[in-house]
Parts: structure tokens; sequence; C-alpha cells
């Protein structure tokens, strides 16, 4: 252990839970990504899978999943809410080793979906692949990480209660419910089981799992992510504390009705697919709040944009947090849906959350942290971060725009009929005309790939340096 290290541990904060996260939130990213490159790469040369079981697309989708939502989201939002909770309430986690036991409990579930995802041992229920095994030690690690977040903030010595904690914890607790319901199995094997639910009830609680981890692990948790790094690195207050807890009682209450937007068209009652659609389009209202409170958050302080590229990532995180939430309204809408739903549109709004939303702020919470961490005055190379979020804005936007003009095609193409009635184009002919949209998405997800690896040296050079900060690691207020 190096010396600045050594002097962080003495403090009154456990960084080294945020310190194990935040390098592994780097790594899983670096492999999320990978696979993601690769399967997309699979779509423009075939044969890549070279014919291999485990390489063949249907069982690297489920691991790309897995990787950047869990492996590097999961970790991102872990160490950050480990960070923000102790720093907010000005008191130390409640237990060094139970914040160990959550750092080397989720890495070996990340782990175990390494494995056993490429073999084929799936329950095949999207974002809720893992098996009955690797449930229960999720379930495990989960409560222990609940409560470690709870604990500290029972113990606080700040009276108050920061907004971004309110998030961190509706993440937490709504996650646990929902994997706890959706993961309700019976075994038949170490390796296999089926779901207690059947047919149309299975579909309707996978989807309600489905919508509200992209509600809560993916907006819930990245939202209190915001509301601490973009007021510390703009060096200014949340834009209004009334609108940050308006927006989160909103979200909340409506979240949790929007699942059934994924269904429609499909055997769930009418009424049900009807109450998804609606609840929808009320979202829009309390997503775009949080978005306008964390830009208005920056009155006053525009010009930084200039001169930090951290605040840059910050920003366009919260651009594309809005656009996203915009678009998904939209196409809950069922005349909108029976155009986009299967098509490759669905595809360009995941990854502009996933990337643009999701990725971004990430990224950028993770410079804000990195020298804070280990001690440092600074990053490495504050130019190598300004091409990072060149790459990572250029990437996604390539990414998402080639997916838009595939989707709107394949949707067109799809309902083309013919005078007599007759399709007029068949699925292959589909499926070619989407193959230059193929290859602009492997450009974009390449180059968002390589910026990761940009991060990754710039981190390394940050940590081996000896630009030591000398500044006190005595509590401070958030």
């Amino acid at each position: 252990m190096s010396t600045s290290e050594s002097t962080l541990d003495q403090s009154p904060y456990n960084y080294k839970v945020v310190r194990q996260f935040t390098v592994m939130t780097v790594v899983w990213g670096i492999v999320g990504m990978l696979v993601g490159v690769i399967i997309a790469a699979e779509l423009v040369w075939p044969w890549l899978n070279f014919d291999l079981p485990w390489l063949h697309f249907g069982r690297l989708r489920p691991l790309h999943t897995n990787a950047v939502i869990f492996a590097f989201g999961g970790s991102a939002l872990m160490g950050t809410s480990l960070f923000v909770v102790q720093r907010t309430c000005q008191t130390r986690l409640i237990s060094d080793g139970l914040a160990a036991f959550v750092f080397w409990g989720w890495t070996l579930v990340i782990v175990l979906a390494a494995i056993t995802l490429p073999m084929g041992w799936t329950t095949a229920k999207e974002y809720a692949e893992l098996e009955w095994p690797i449930d229960i030690l999720i379930t495990v690690v989960w409560v222990a990480y609940a409560v470690l977040y709870f604990g500290t903030i029972m113990k606080r010595k700040s009276p108050h209660i920061y907004v971004a904690n309110w998030f961190y914890g509706a993440f937490i607790l709504t996650i646990a419910v929902l994997h706890i319901v959706n993961s309700m199995e019976i075994p038949v094997s170490l390796t296999k089981s089926y779901s207690v639910y059947a047919g149309t009830t299975d579909a309707m609680v996978q989807w309600w799992y489905g919508h509200n981890a992209v509600g809560f692990f993916l907006t819930a948790g990245f939202l209190g992510m915001m509301y601490y790094f973009v007021p510390k690195q703009a060096e200014r207050p949340v834009y209004s504390y009334r609108l940050s807890i308006v927006h989160f009682w909103a979200l909340i209450a409506i979240y949790m009705w929007a699942g059934p937007h994924h269904l429609h068209y499909t055997a769930l009652p009418d009424w049900a697919q009807n109450v998804g659609m609606v609840m929808s389009l009320i979202l829009l209202a309390p997503s775009w709040g949080g978005m306008i409170n964390g830009m208005m958050t920056l009155s006053g302080a525009w010009h930084k944009l200039r001169t930090d590229p951290i605040l840059r990532f910050l920003v366009v995180s919260l651009s594309f947090y809005g656009m996203s939430t915009f678009e998904g309204p939209m196409m809950a809408i069922k005349t909108v849906n029976s155009l986009s739903h299967y098509t490759d549109w669905t595809i360009g709004h995941v990854h502009s959350g996933a990337l643009g939303w999701v990725a971004m702020v990430s990224i950028g919470a993770t410079y804000h942290l990195i020298p804070l961490l280990f001690n440092r005055k600074e990053m490495y190379s504050i130019p190598l971060i300004n091409l990072h979020f060149w790459m990572s804005t250029i990437g996604t936007v390539l990414y998402v725009t080639s997916m838009w003009v595939n989707g709107l095609m394949q949707g067109l193409m799809w309902r083309a009929y013919n005078a007599d009635g007759t399709l007029t184009y068949s699925f292959a002919e589909s499926v070619a005309a989407a193959y230059p949209g193929y290859i602009v998405r492997f450009i974009g997800g390449t180059i968002f790939l390589l910026g990761m690896f940009v991060m990754a040296y710039n981190f390394w050079r940050t940590v081996a340096s000896d630009n030591t900060e000398t500044a006190s690691v005595q509590p401070q207020t958030a």
C-alpha cells in the first residue's frame, strides 16, 4: 500500500471499498463494452463466432448486458453510493468487514455470470438470466449492501438526509423486491430452473422487473449520482431542492406502472397495455423535472464547460437522459410502438440511455473521484479526459443514429403491402437493408470502447504519479 493510500485509510471515512469499486468500474466497463463490440461485429461478419457455441450471439448478448448493467453500472453505483453516504452523512460506514463482503461478494457474482452465461446456463429471462444458485448469492450480497448503506444513514451526524441518498436508497430497496419476486423459480438441477409463473403472467412479471430494473437500477441510482456529482463538479448548489423532492416522489410513484409497454400487441390484456402506455406518458414529467434540475444547477457556471471535460461528461449525460426519457414515452404510444416494436429503433433507444446517460455520468463521477480516492491533486492528463469525452460522444451518436435509421427502415419495410395484400419486402430483404447500419454501429461502439482504454491509461498514470495531494482528509460536508 502506498503512503498516500495509507493516509487515506486513516481518514474518518472508508475509502478502500470505494477505491475497489472505482477500479472495477473501469475494468468491467472495458470488459462489458468489449463483448458488446464483439457481438456488433458478429452481425457484420457472422463467421466471427467460429461456430463455437460459447461465442454465438445468443450467449454473448446476455453476457454483454449483465456485464455493462450489473458489473460496470453496479460497481459505479455501489462505489459512488458508499462514497456519497459517508460524505453527506459525515460518518464512516458502519462496518469495514461488511463493506469488504459486499465488494468481494458482488465481484464473485460477476465472475460466476461470466462463466455460466457463455456456457448457456440461463433462465432466459431478460436482465435476469442468472440461474438460481447465483440468484441466492445476489440476494445475500444485496441485503448486506442494504444493511451497510442504511445502517450508515442511521448513524449519520448530519440531521439532514441529502437527496442523493433518497435516490440511492430507492434503488437499493426496489431492486431487492424486483429481484426476489422475478427470480422465484423451481430448481431441477444445479444449472437449471423454471419460473414459478406461467405464460402471460410470467411475461408480465418479467417486464415489471425488466422495466423497473431500468427505472431503479439505471435511472434512480444514477440520478443519485447526478444529484451529488453535478453540484460538486460545478461548485454550485442544486438548482431547486424542492424540485428534487417532487422529482423523487413522482418518479417513484409512476415508474412502477410503466412495464406493460414492453408487451404491446401481445397476449397481455389490453387494459394492462393501456395502463403501461398512459403511465409511460405521465412519466415524462418527473423525468424531465430531474433533467432540468440538473441542467439548471449550472446556472452561473456554464463557462466552466469550456475548460472542464469532467463537467462536460456530466452535462451531456443529462442531455441524453432528457432525450431518452422523451423517446421512451413516445415509443410507448401504441401507434408509434406498432412501427418501432422488434426493430433496431429499440436498440438505439436503449443505448441512448445506456451509453449517453448511464456510462457518461458514471465516467464523469469516476474522473471526479480518482484524484480524491488516491490522494492526487488532479488527473494525470486533462487533455486525455477531453479526448475521452469526444470519443464517447461521437461513438454514442454514431451508434444511436445508425440504429434509429435502421429501426425506422425496418418498421416501414415490414408494414409495406402491395395492392393485392402481399408483403412488399421479405424479412431477408430488411436484414440486408440494415447491414450498413450495423457497420456504423460497430464503428461507433469501437470508438466508445477505445475511449474506455484512454480512461484506463489516464487512471493508471494518475495513480502511478507522485502528484500527491497534501490537503487534509478530515471530515467535510457534502
